[in-house]
This record gives structure tokens, C-alpha cells and sequence, in this order.
């Protein structure tokens, strides 16, 4: 039976070609699982854009309106870095959906995958690293408010702390946010999240998986986690030009089995986001963030 996968084609639009994000990687990422037979009719679900009353439990009102009538100040577009476009207010009002359509699927089928998701950088009141909302808190608060969850794990290990999530997130007792990130990268002031594990530049395929996994067990024993929102953000790879460690594909692929079979095992569904990935070459960037989706499949398509 194929996993649930969650996308939308206005996640790529239109978009400055050298702008440093890779707007484009959605739709190759798409394109991807359907070559691979990932993405089929059957198993392909597109969320409606977020409603309002999830936006508003995790951000200002305020805010919100500022963005959506291209009305933020010159300093909060600059913090932002993309450039303000209705394509842009329409896939920033779509994600978050996303993310918490996949987190209940999750919990229906025992994963579900998101092909984009991840903001982890968007605070309350403002953007910053290219993220404007923040999928991930959004989801939790939606979770939170529903029968029958009362904890949540958000799992991320992009190479960028979710500086965002754990300030959002930092008064809600059902919220365990952990975040596996090198350290002397963005963002510069890092934020205290229930449990933060600081790497080296340069760290390498087997000390990042022993710290991965051991990290993983931590926070399961902390948590106890009715679901996990697994952030799998592949700008830990080795030709990342924002991320400064130096892991493998065969690495990160490992990486996503270990955590993905873990969960497994222990009957924690799980839902994925695709996090950070920013390799200029986007037709590989695309078949790396798959790799995620390949091993959800894998671990979990048997059945």
C-alpha cells in the first residue's frame, strides 16, 4: 500500500531563477516520486489553504494581514529574503496546511509524507531564513486542540537550529521540540529548545548517526510522543552551500531509515517535512529531499 504523500502545484511558482532559495525544488520534487512511482493518483493528497483560526494560535493576526497586503517594512522584507508576490502569499498560506494534513494522516496510516514544510526560522511576529510561517508550530497547536494528543515531538534535524518552533513553542507542556543543528551557522542567536544537540563543522557520516540516533531515544524517553513531526532537512549534506557539515547521501539516507524504523517499531506515527535543502544543482537538491519519502516507503510500505 503507497504512504500518503501530501502536495500542491502552487508550491513552485514563478520565481527568480538565482535567488539563492530554491523555489523550484517543490515541483522537481514531485515530478521525482512520480517517476519513481511514489506519487500516484491513489496516494496524493493537496491540502486547502490554512485556516485562519490555525494561523492565528501560532502568529499575529497583525502580522498575518501585513504580509497578505504586501505590507510589511522594507526592514521585515529584507529579514524575510524572498521577494513579496500573490504566488508568494498563496504557497505561504497553503504549507502550513500542508503540514498538518500530513500530520493526520499520519496518524490514520501510521506516516505520511509532506513534499515541502520545514519554516522552522518564523517567529510570532516576523520571517527570517526564508521561512514566514511556521508549519511546524502551526501543526503541533492543531494537534494540541484535537482529541486524544497530548504530546507531540517536532524532530528536526535540518543543519539550521528551528530557532522559530522552540521560541513558538516554548509555553506549550505538549510541545517537545528538538533540534540537531551545527553550531556556528545560522541562525546566530540560537533559541533554547527542550533539547538542543550542537555539532562541529565538518562533522562526518558515523559520529552524525551515533549522535542522531541517541539523540532520537533522549527525546522518546523525554516526551513520550503521541505523534512525531520529523523535520529532515538535507542541508547537512557535504555540498550544501549553507551548511557546513559533511554527510553523505548514503548518510542522510541512513539517517531517514534509523529514525523512520524506529518509529516504526515503537508504534509512534510519524508525519515528515522535507526542511532545508539549498544545493545549486536543483534536479539532485530534489532527489535528496526524496530520499525521505524512499525510505518512509521503505520502512513503512510493507505493511
Amino acid at each position: 500500500m503507497p504512504i500518503p504523500l501530501v502536495h500542491h502545484p502552487d508550491y513552485s511558482f514563478p520565481f527568480p531563477e538565482r535567488h539563492r532559495f530554491p523555489m523550484e525544488k517543490f515541483g522537481l520534487l514531485a515530478d521525482h516520486m512520480r517517476s519513481q512511482g511514489l506519487l500516484t493518483a491513489g496516494n496524493s493528497y493537496r491540502p486547502a489553504p490554512c485556516r485562519q483560526a490555525w494561523l492565528t494560535q501560532t502568529h499575529s493576526p497583525d502580522y498575518l494581514a501585513r504580509f497578505a497586503g504586501n505590507r510589511l517594512s522594507a526592514r521585515e522584507t529584507r529579514q524575510m529574503n524572498l521577494p513579496w508576490s500573490p504566488g508568494l502569499v498563496r504557497r505561504t498560506f497553503l504549507a502550513p496546511s500542508g503540514t498538518v494534513l500530513t500530520a493526520q494522516l499520519a496518524l490514520q496510516h501510521g506516516v505520511a509524507c509532506h513534499l515541502a514544510g520545514g519554516t522552522h526560522h518564523a517567529h510570532f511576529d516576523y520571517a527570517a531564513g526564508f521561512c514566514i510561517l511556521n508549519d511546524l508550530a502551526i501543526a503541533a497547536n492543531v494537534l494540541l486542540r484535537q482529541g486524544g494528543i497530548k504530546r507531540v515531538l517536532i524532530f528536526d534535524v535540518d543543519v539550521h537550529q528551528g530557532d522559530g518552533t522552540a521560541a513558538l513553542l516554548a509555553v506549550e507542556p505538549g510541545a517537545f521540540t528538538c533540534s540537531i543543528h551545527c553550531e556556528r551557522n545560522f541562525p546566530f542567536q540560537k533559541q533554547v529548545s527542550d533539547l538542543d544537540v550542537a555539532l562541529p563543522d565538518g562533522m562526518g557520516d558515523r559520529d552524525y548517526l551515533a549522535v542522531v540516533s541517541e539523540t532520537l531515544q533522549k527525546a522518546l524517553e523525554l516526551s513520550r510522543p503521541d505523534i512525531v513531526l520529523y523535520d529532515a532537512g538535507v542541508d547537512v549534506f557535504q555540498g550544501d552551500p549553507l551548511g557546513k557539515l559533511n554527510i553523505s547521501e548514503p548518510g542522510i539516507r541512513e539517517r531517514d531509515y534509523q529514525v523512520l524504523s524506529e518509529l516504526k517499531r515503537r508504534g509512534i506515527p510519524v508525519a515528515t517535512v522535507i526542511g532545508g535543502g539549498y544545493d545549486d544543482d536543483r534536479v539532485k537538491l530534489a532527489r535528496r529531499h526524496g530520499i525521505v519519502v524512499e525510505e518512509a516507503s521503505r520502512v513503512f510500505g510493507s505493511g
